[in-house]
């Protein structure tokens, strides 16, 4: 929730890493379109921005310029939405990419996968330490339990430094059918039953059923096509800002 309110705090995810205009003509992929759509979401509700950056030919990019340019470009198109990079390896880059990407990049908010770290967990005090010297928050990606401890595990070891403690639970996968259901947000709370800065995606169309679940116990909330292009009765949403709005109409009933 903001602060001092009972309006949840939206984050919008526009793109992700893999979908193209093939899976939607409003989907942005330049970053002209990625700016015009974080105005349309803030317009419509959204407080922050999960950020993909792509290549030339769409492929998914860790690349620091192509970063540095989005994030100034945002910053002076929508400087009151807070904006989050992510490090997603995407089964394209390893650990030491990741790490070099947040060292390049040094941004305010990034998320990081534990189990994609995990792939060369030698690296794993090092990404930390270093997004702590440069002040930069963490969101821990978080797909199951097994996630959660291992997560655990190295806030124990001091891998995990005080202070980065934000996750976000991820309900659902990139798979055929790509569905989830307000119950399988059960597992992660009860994990992490103490946990106060947490946050919610989930996939296919029961997106919204699900945030606005999450959203009743208090918890953040992540919305886009990243996630789901879909309302629940199967027909696509016009772009990211209709979803927003759609999902800030349900809560709000």
């Amino acid at each position: 929730m903001i602060a001092g309110t009972s309006i949840p705090f939206v984050m919008v995810a526009p793109n992700g890493a893999r979908r193209t205009k093939a899976d939607h003509p409003a989907l942005p992929m330049t970053l002209s379109e990625i700016v015009e759509t974080a105005r349309s979401c803030h317009a419509a509700g959204a407080q922050a921005l999960h950020l993909h950056v792509r290549n030339d030919d769409g492929s998914h990019s860790l690349d620091a310029g192509r970063y540095r340019e989005a994030l100034a470009e945002l910053a002076e198109a929508v400087p009151q939405m807070k904006v989050q990079i992510t490090t997603e390896a995407a089964g394209i880059f390893d650990v030491s990419a990741q790490v070099q990407c947040l060292t390049e990049v040094a941004p305010r908010w990034a998320s990081v996968s534990v189990r994609e770290v995990a792939r060369d967990v030698e690296l794993a005090p090092s990404l930390y330490a270093a997004c702590a010297e440069m002040a930069c928050e963490v969101q821990h990606i978080l797909y199951d339990v097994d996630d959660i401890k291992l997560l655990q595990q190295w806030q124990q070891r001091g891998i995990v430094r005080p202070g980065q403690d934000s996750v976000l639970f991820v309900l659902g996968r990139y798979s055929a059918g790509q569905v989830s259901s307000p119950a399988d947000l059960r597992p992660f709370r009860a994990s992490l039953p103490g946990v106060a800065n947490w946050m919610v995606c989930a996939f296919g169309p029961d997106e919204h059923a699900c945030l606005a679940a999450a959203a009743q116990e208090g918890g953040a909330l992540r919305v886009g096509f990243e996630n789901s292009l879909t309302a629940e009765d199967g027909n696509p949403h016009a772009d990211n800002a209709a979803s927003v709005a759609a999902l800030l109409k349900r809560i709000a009933l």
